[in-house]
């Protein structure tokens, strides 16, 4: 959106905590310890720097001032504004237990993906040293709460971490025999998917040694053990995909939303009630032309943010045509070589093509010309040795 603002000219300024863009799609890799941050985040400055008229600030948002139309940041400053876009995405949701993420930490950022990569190596490392055969047990089991796509997506990557690039690596240890449980509260895995793909999906990851719990709502967890049909199993870490909700910037603003957060938006992706107040991308509540709203996926925010930035770019008249997303698929991947695709309409497909296919559209969505071929080069490597990039195990501490 700011790229479309800025090839015209129009002054923009973009706030944000972070001075980088990151690619969530691959984030679980970097939990898993296949790319570094770096992989999958870029400058954002570096990103926009040929738009002279895009302004970029370091910032946290405090609060909106509407009367004087100026954003409040925490660091004591005020940033007017003309038009207002929300674009904040989302973060976990613990279904009213907020306690829980200091045990079962979720993966939406940098410091969350080194924090499990380094949990996850840290567990090996201390089994490998201890002469007590149950809490070797308890140490090398990794839980996975929530079967949707991140959550298949790290328990496939867990398992071939464990099976195929740790296993030459210790003396006292078998890491291949690590138990990787993904425990889901319905029926079935990536509910989002026809049948068939969710049930290749649970085929493929019990191949890799996945556990598989469906039907399994979880009540209470711990650091060390989480509870599941009331039996305590014991584990040495716990990543939490079960489900998330928008950022807090409803707040800002008093806009109304749905029970996730998301804020209620008209055809033209503005706040109801506020012309000069946009939202998109996970902190929206957008419908299709169905009245169905639009899944939360990097695909509709993006479309989403091409969408507003051209509109506001050519000065169209409010309110601006309706925003139409057009689905390019859904995908999951679920291990080496395998992934399931959906385009609706049933024409889906499975299996290594569709693992090379989510590969080339992840690299090509990648921002930055040297991300996409250093990323391939990895991949291509990494397919052939079973070889991790950065197993490395950082300072980093779970919430307090």
């Amino acid at each position: 959106m700011a790229r479309a603002l800025g090839r015209a000219r129009m002054p923009v300024t973009i706030i944000d905590r972070q001075n980088y863009h990151l690619f969530q799609p691959l984030l679980y890799q970097v939990a898993t310890a296949a790319l570094s941050p770096a992989d999958i985040a870029e400058p954002i400055r570096k990103i926009l720097h040929r738009y002279r008229s895009v302004q970029v600030v370091l910032g946290e948002v405090e609060r909106v001032d509407r009367e004087t139309r100026e954003v409040v940041l925490r660091e004591k400053r005020r940033v007017p504004y003309d038009v207002l876009v929300l674009a904040t995405g989302a973060t976990h949701s613990y279904f009213g237990h907020p306690e829980w993420e200091r045990s079962a930490p979720g993966l939406k950022t940098v410091a969350d993906a080194r924090l499990i990569r380094s949990e996850i190596l840290r567990c090996f490392e201390q089994a490998e040293i201890t002469d007590d055969e149950a809490e070797r047990e308890r140490l090398m089991t990794f839980a996975i709460v929530g079967g949707g796509p991140t959550g298949v997506e790290m328990a496939g990557a867990i398992a071939e971490l464990a099976r195929y690039t740790l296993a030459r690596d210790f003396r006292n240890i078998r890491p291949e025999r690590a138990n990787v449980l993904l425990i889901e509260a319905g029926g079935s895995l990536l509910t989002a998917f026809p049948e068939s793909l969710s049930s290749y999906a649970e085929q493929r990851l019990v191949k890799l040694g996945v556990t598989v719990l469906l039907n399994s709502p979880v009540m209470p967890l711990s650091r060390e053990a989480i509870f599941v049909g009331g039996r305590a199993l014991p584990v040495g870490v716990t990543i939490w995909a079960a489900g998330v909700a928008a950022s807090p910037a409803s707040n800002w603003i008093g806009a109304e939303t749905d029970n996730a957060g998301r804020i209620r938006v008209a055809p033209d992706l503005s706040v109801s009630g506020m012309s000069d107040i946009f939202a998109i991308g996970d902190v929206a509540l957008a419908l299709d032309e169905h009245g169905i709203p639009l899944p939360g996926l990097a695909q509709v925010a993006k479309q989403e943010g091409i969408y507003l930035g051209r509109a506001l770019a050519r000065g169209l008249p409010r309110p601006f045509p309706p925003f139409r997303y057009h689905s390019r698929g859904n995908t999951a991947v679920i291990g080496r070589h395998a992934a399931i695709f959906d385009f609706g309409g049933g024409w889906q497909f499975k299996g290594w093509y569709a693992w090379f296919f989510w590969a080339f559209i992840h690299v090509y969505l990648l921002v930055g010309f040297e991300h996409r071929v250093l990323v391939a080069v990895q991949w291509l490597w990494r397919y052939f040795t079973y070889e991790q990039g950065a197993r490395l195990i950082v300072d980093e501490t779970r919430p307090a």
